[in-house]
């Protein structure tokens, strides 16, 4: 049975934990940083990992790390450390901890990389924590919950010279590189218009929960350190929805449907027609949301001028009910209606679509789809990935791949793009967004929600910004 004992060591001072991080900014870590003691880099080797948050969906994180070194633990939930004991018998031999900087300030030499799953507003804190060690990073999507904390991340995977990876198995599978092979191969020829869209957020569902206004407050369970699963945020009473997993649909901790599958739908289109500096974001139409909650669903439009040779085109975001969902193609003949969620690809010469997963491309019209295929696909020209994006990054701590494909340069910007419709989504109207400086233009009154309150002592990542 596994040990739930946790722990408990004071806390490490602010102080403490940037001496030691200067050390890993001070040379004392070359790229890649792997196996501490040991020789070096090696196929042969283990890597030794830790996971911050243990339960859920932290179990991609077990899968795609079997075989390493699994050394320690971290929830604010010491429920949540058995919940995988069956399936992975190495969770009773880690160390267990209910603070990720406790973990770190005991266990930094001892841990080279570092899976992330807490809710998203914790994911920031935990992930630049890690990379101020010199620990390469997998963390979960969204990336981030601001635009602030999704530039920090950016500069910080740089400066501490990590590797990192972010959570969307889709940027691993065959049918991402291969939808971009046939843009890139002149299939679609310009594409100026693509709609990505889902249904959600489903209130009675496994991630989300309406709850009845005004809150109700509920007592805490006896295994869960509440103000360590707030982290940065300010105290608010606790409510029975937010923990363990229906925090996604309150502003304060989750991004709604969109940010659950932005990620992984928009992946595609954002890769393969480099949709990173919206000039415009505005919201079209919207359904329910409040201060508190997320809305019920929205339409929002991403305006973005001419990349290179690209022509400007128009991205439009989905999600909600079947108001929401985008018309079919006067050309779409592959199935009677449209699947229920991905994205649909507006081209001069073919329309295009892929699944929820940025994965399975096809050409809307079935003819034109068998004779495509008849003719031959185009050559090939991205190395494919084996195993998911956890195990991807496995093997570029070893060395054995070069970099992670949703490394930080990648994920944070399309995170920002999200991250952008989430303002507008909240604040509705029009946006005309300056990416180089990091400004709303014509509503600066917003620009105030680019970053999210911090509560003292959970400051990180200011010293990049200086």
């Amino acid at each position: 049975m596994v040990t739930l004992k946790i722990l408990e060591m004071n806390k490490l001072t602010r102080r403490s934990f940037v001496q030691k991080s200067a050390l890993a900014t001070a040379g004392a870590f070359s790229l890649p940083r792997f196996s501490i003691g040991k020789s070096g880099p090696s196929a042969n080797s283990k890597v030794n990992v830790a996971l911050i948050a243990a339960g859920n969906v932290a179990s991609q994180s077990y899968q795609g790390t079997k075989g390493e070194n699994l050394v320690a633990l971290c929830d604010v939930d010491s429920s949540k450390f058995g919940q995988y004991l069956d399936k992975f018998p190495d969770i009773e031999h880690a160390r267990k901890f209910s603070d990720f900087r406790v973990m770190l300030d005991k266990m930094w030499k001892e841990i080279d990389m570092v899976c992330i799953s807490t809710p998203d507003h914790t994911h920031f804190v935990s992930t630049i924590a890690s990379m101020e060690r010199g620990i390469h990073v997998f963390t979960q999507k969204p990336l981030t919950h601001n635009i602030w904390q999704a530039r920090t991340l950016k500069k910080a995977k740089d400066h501490y010279k990590v590797h990192t990876s972010m959570g969307n198995q889709g940027h691993t599978y065959d049918g991402i590189r291969q939808m971009k092979e046939w843009y890139e191969a002149g299939v679609f020829g310009q594409i100026t218009e693509a709609h990505a869209y889902c249904m959600g957020p489903d209130w009675d569902g496994k991630y989300f929960g309406r709850p009845e206004l005004p809150l109700k407050v509920d007592p805490t369970p006896e295994t869960l350190n509440y103000d360590l699963w707030l982290g940065p945020n300010e105290y608010v009473p606790f409510h029975e929805l937010y923990h363990p997993l229906k925090w996604r649909g309150f502003n304060r901790f989750g991004t709604g449907t969109m940010g659950d599958w932005f990620c992984h739908i928009a992946d595609a289109p954002v890769w393969v027609l480099d949709l990173y500096e919206p000039v415009a974001v505005e919201l079209v139409e919207k359904s329910g949301g409040n201060d508190l909650l997320v809305p019920d669903g929205v339409c929002v439009k991403f305006e973005f001028e001419k990349r290179g040779s690209k022509e400007p085109c128009a991205f439009y975001w989905h999600n909600g009910g079947e108001e929401f969902r985008p018309e079919k193609p006067a050309d779409w003949t592959v199935s009677t209606e449209l699947p229920k969620a991905g994205t649909i690809y507006y081209g001069e010469k073919a329309n295009g679509f892929t699944d929820n997963r940025s994965n399975n491309p096809r050409l809307v019209d079935k003819e034109a789809m068998m004779a495509f295929k008849e003719a031959g696909y185009p050559e090939e020209k991205y190395p494919r990935v084996k195993d998911g994006p956890v195990r991807e990054l496995v093997e570029v701590v070893k060395g054995n791949i070069k970099e992670a494909g949703a490394n930080f340069d990648y994920a944070a910007p399309m995170t920002e793009v999200m991250l952008l419709g989430i303002i507008v989504s909240n604040h509705g109207g029009r946006i005309e967004w300056d990416s180089k400086n990091m400004r709303i233009t014509n509503r600066p009154e917003l620009n105030v929600y680019l970053r999210d309150p911090v509560r003292r002592g959970w400051e990180y990542g200011e010293s990049l910004w200086h």
